[in-house]
């Protein structure tokens, strides 16, 4: 299989929907007959915007806590910037933290090892 890598993301809480099927839209599939495969879950996020900043949510200069999605996936490489770019472009975060993994697919694994 070609290089993939497992990305991670936190979004706002009520996005989850319209994220994933743009998202979606402009990558591959990496599993043989299906789509749109993400996991996501609820987590507890904080930041303190600084002066300069324009938060979505927040105040310059005080801490925000807030909860969050985190949204992972796994990408095939070539559509990693496809994706990348899509997410910095919808995302309401002013500087979006996006975690971008080297990841070996399963069936690689089994390949080497049963000598397939």
């Amino acid at each position: 299989m070609d290089q993939a890598y497992r990305i991670g993301v936190n979004i706002p809480v009520g996005t989850e929907e319209s994220f994933m099927d743009s998202v979606n839209a402009v990558m591959h599939p990496l599993y043989p007959g299906y789509d749109r495969c993400f996991c996501w879950w609820t987590v507890n996020g904080t930041w303190r915007p600084l002066e300069g900043s324009s938060p979505f949510q927040g105040r310059v200069g005080e801490i925000e806590r807030s909860q969050e999605t985190r949204i992972e996936f796994a990408v095939l490489a070539e559509d990693l910037e496809a994706v990348v770019s899509r997410i910095v472009e919808i995302h309401p975060y002013e500087e979006p933290a996006i975690d971008i993994i080297p990841i070996i697919p399963w069936k690689d694994v089994l390949t080497r090892t049963s000598g397939s």
